[in-house]
């Protein structure tokens, strides 16, 4: 664990979680009412935000975490695994309430079942965004998700816009967004029901394995939520990047294809696929480029159990793209 409390600048801020991940394998998810035998137990360093920025340390991006911890074994726990991974820890407050928890079920086939208590992560305020303005101010991208309450998350894409950061907002787990908090956002990352949770029907958002065209009405009606740069993950069947932005009206619909692996754990993989994104936007890549890099950070992190141990390197990722 790093010692230096010198408070770098960093090229990636992220604001939010930090949970420990209490995580049970077995053959198949339970139905509801049912008890099934699980096969592992594993916990490990976790929470949507921390394994964001582990994803893009590991990548070579330089980053700040800004987020709440209990004062307990948990907590130190996941602080060492962060700063192991050269995460700036030094914004990560140590809380009177206990670290936040997500106890996880995982199947054969790597799907997973989540259910999260946000303990030491409810009580990151405002004011905690403030005290990170000095990381902040000098951001290229400030990455959000909402594991934490919403007006800190708006708080930091406040800050992150004044600051000239691409403000890239992860919106999961799905909760309804503030107006204020669209107008802040640079880079919406969905998935697709998250997609059509936000645009108010399973109707809006097209089949998985449908052409790039099929998503011009989707990309219209994000536009026309002040949204102009967003990325919808489709799972096994890659992304979809809808860039309203771009000068070609060729290049604001781009399907990016899935990266083909045999898949032992995804949970994590998401959050994998996020900050590989962020890390890419703050090298400068354009969205379409970043994602493709993402779809093999995230397939690679799903070749191996837990979140964080499993993300892939810079190399490894470059070694899988042929670059």
């Amino acid at each position: 664990m790093s010692t230096d409390t010198s408070a770098p600048t960093a090229g990636i801020v992220v604001v939010g979680s930090l949970n420990a991940d209490l995580t049970i394998y077995c053959d198949r998810l339970p139905k509801p009412g049912e008890t099934v035998h699980g096969n592992g137990f594993a916990v490990n360093p976790g929470g949507k935000s921390a394994n964001q920025a582990v994803a893009a340390s590991k990548l070579g991006a330089q980053v700040s975490l800004v987020g709440a911890v209990g004062d307990d074994a948990n907590g130190s726990m996941l602080l060492d695994s962060t700063a192991d991974a050269g995460v700036d820890v030094t914004r990560v407050r140590r809380s009177d309430a206990a670290t936040g928890v997500a106890v996880i079920s995982v199947d054969a086939s790597g799907e997973n079942s989540i259910i999260i208590s946000a303990g030491a992560n409810g009580t990151l305020t405002p004011a905690d965004v403030r005290a990170a303005a000095d990381a902040i101010k000098n951001a290229a991208v400030v990455c959000l998700c909402l594991e934490v309450a919403i007006d800190t998350v708006i708080a930091a894409a406040q800050a992150g816009h004044d600051a000239g950061a691409t403000v890239l907002l992860n919106l999961s787990p799905y909760a309804e967004v503030p107006e204020v908090l669209a107008e802040l956002s640079d880079v919406l990352l969905v998935n697709a029901h998250e997609a059509s949770l936000f645009l108010g029907g399973e109707a809006d958002v097209p089949d998985a394995d449908a052409k790039a065209e099929a998503w011009e009405p989707v990309r219209s009606q994000f536009a026309d939520r002040g949204l102009q740069r967003v990325l919808v993950t489709l799972g096994a069947h890659g992304s979809v990047v809808l860039d309203s932005l771009a000068q070609g009206t060729q290049d604001q619909i781009t399907r990016i294809a899935p990266t083909r692996v045999s898949a032992v754990d995804t949970t994590g993989a998401g959050d994998a696929f996020t900050g590989a994104v962020a890390a890419r936007l703050a090298a400068g890549e354009s969205l379409a480029d970043a994602a493709g890099f993402a779809s093999v950070a995230a397939a690679l992190a799903a070749t191996k159990k837990g979140t964080q141990a499993a993300y892939p390197t810079l190399a490894q990722v470059e070694q899988l793209r042929g670059v």
